[in-house]
């Protein structure tokens, strides 16, 4: 059999390793064969291939030094880095729906930048989780590429598949090809975004300006360095081409969301729109900015809108569960969340969810059992949050005592689970044991500033004990997170007729 026709076998059956060691075995008996090199290249190509569509998490370098920021105080409903929900007398109330670190309302699906805050300090953005289970911040928006192309080169016993240094790239641009191939290798595989650059200008000036994919590839190379306006530009020239994909709006509306105009991002993707009728990839990105501006009814009726054209996109089923449970209507958000179980989707979170709307809807059995599927099912990574849910069902049920091993069982699996904190500090206050109640509220606040609940707690403990300069500082605090719980207005009022007294 023609060793070439096995390697592109391996390549459309996604074998890529065994697909790479053909080529090379190829490459070793005749070097300039170019089948052979383009097969390879592609191969190696798909192993470490990142869409550059979603959104990616943000550095610590982007976090602070942001040159893009034009006012630190936005108009409301205008900026996704403070939504109205994260201010006095807008959005949805902290006390029924969590909130994020950077003040949006918790999503029910965990993409690219929902699990990072909004870093206004160096020890924030160290201090601040920037994945679901770790502590450890991204220390650049590149250095995740780098690695996987550094990585990626131990497969190569003799050293990298190209050099990058002894190519003449103008050459190649004149091979459309070769040249396309080569891009993807040197952007995806290498993380050589200079060399592609360079050979993306090289080959959009061979072909007269007039392919569309080069200058969308120019604007992936520009928003990859931070030059943000370059790369709209090129995406805006690529939209004028008629036989351009929807990939183009997505990958323009990306460089408006990182420059954090969210309402011109909403204005091209409704464009698309019109271009490309129903389209759930634009559905969904509108949905997502609804979200971040905490606009819940828009939010619903574009993931209904994604329903609509693809039943089976998980993220519209999630969030509108999300949408539904948080509303106080575990009954419908059942439905939805059985629905994600009817089509594969098999992990402990589902089951923890089902759980949840189980237990509030007041099928306890059923509860349960799902909170016992979901232990079985946990990970290393989210088995402290089952436990954490475990001993929120325990204290409905009444059971205290289950309740505080599981907090407890929450916290030996991941210290810095700070709902479990302040859940255990409540317990440990009701069996009268104050200054670890206290400790654990302080872990709480240390951990998750932006949850208003253990300030409201270190406030209402210290006013107990007789510590009223602690009580009247904490309580400043959770007015400053959420302006509108009352029991915290309450208490600062209580407070100041005190001082008013002596």
């Amino acid at each position: 059999m023609d060793p070439l026709f096995m390697a592109t076998r391996l390549f459309r059956r996604k074998r890529y390793e065994e697909c790479v060691k053909a080529c090379t075995e190829i490459l070793d008996h005749n070097p300039y064969d170019q089948a052979a090199w383009f097969m390879k290249a592609r191969a190696l190509t798909e192993q470490t291939y990142v869409d550059e569509v979603d959104m990616e998490e943000e550095g610590i370098a982007e976090a602070l030094l942001d040159e893009t920021a034009i006012a630190d105080v936005s108009r409301p409903g205008t900026s996704l880095k403070k939504p109205p929900g994260s201010s006095a007398g807008f959005g949805k109330s902290q006390g029924i729906r969590p909130l994020s670190q950077s003040g949006r309302p918790v999503s029910g699906f965990v993409r690219p930048g929902t699990q990072s805050g909004q870093a206004r300090s160096m020890e924030q953005a160290l201090g601040a989780p920037r994945t679901a289970f770790t502590a450890r911040p991204v220390t650049s928006a590149s250095g995740r590429y780098v690695r996987l192309g550094t990585a990626s080169m131990l497969t190569e016993p003799g050293g990298p598949f190209i050099d990058v240094s002894k190519l003449d790239l103008n050459k190649y641009a004149q091979k459309p090809a070769l040249s396309k191939a080569l891009f993807e290798y040197l952007f995806h595989h290498e993380g050589n975004v200079r060399s592609a650059l360079e050979l993306a200008a090289a080959s959009t000036e061979a072909c007269g300006f007039k392919d569309w994919w080069w200058k969308v590839q120019l604007g992936k190379c520009y928003h990859r360095l931070g030059m943000y306006r370059d790369a709209e530009q090129q995406f805006k020239s690529a939209l004028k081409h008629r036989d351009a994909t929807v990939d183009v709006y997505l990958y323009l509306c990306k460089v408006y969301v990182k420059l954090d105009q969210p309402n011109t991002a909403l204005r091209h993707y409704k464009e698309g729109l019109e271009r490309f009728k129903d389209n759930p990839s634009i559905l969904t990105r509108i949905a997502r900015i609804h979200e971040g501006l905490d606009n819940e009814e828009e939010t619903l009726q574009y993931y209904k809108q994604v329903l609509c054209v693809d039943n089976t996109s998980i993220e519209a089923i999630a969030s509108i569960a999300t949408h539904y449970f948080y509303n106080d209507l575990p009954e419908i958000a059942l439905r939805y969340f059985r629905r994600l179980l009817q089509m594969g989707v098999h992990n402990a979170e589902l089951f923890t969810n089902l759980g949840l709307c189980c237990y509030y809807a007041q099928l306890f059995d059923m509860a349960l059992s799902c909170l016992q599927r979901a232990l079985d099912l946990a990970t290393e990574e989210n088995v402290a949050d089952v436990w954490y849910n475990i001993g929120n069902v325990a204290v409905g049920m009444g059971d205290r005592k289950l309740a505080y091993h599981s907090f407890k069982v929450a916290l030996a699996n991941n210290n810095d689970h700070a709902e479990a904190y302040n859940n255990l500090g409540v317990l440990e206050w009701r069996r009268e044991r104050g200054e670890v109640a206290l400790a654990c509220f302080q872990s709480c606040a240390h951990l998750a500033p932006h949850f208003y609940e253990s300030h409201f707690n270190i406030a209402l403990a210290s006013d107990k004990i007789g510590n009223l300069q602690d009580s009247y500082t904490s309580v400043q605090k959770s007015l400053e997170v959420f302006p509108r719980h009352e029991e915290s207005k309450e208490l600062l009022k209580s407070l100041r007729q005190h001082f008013a007294a002596l």
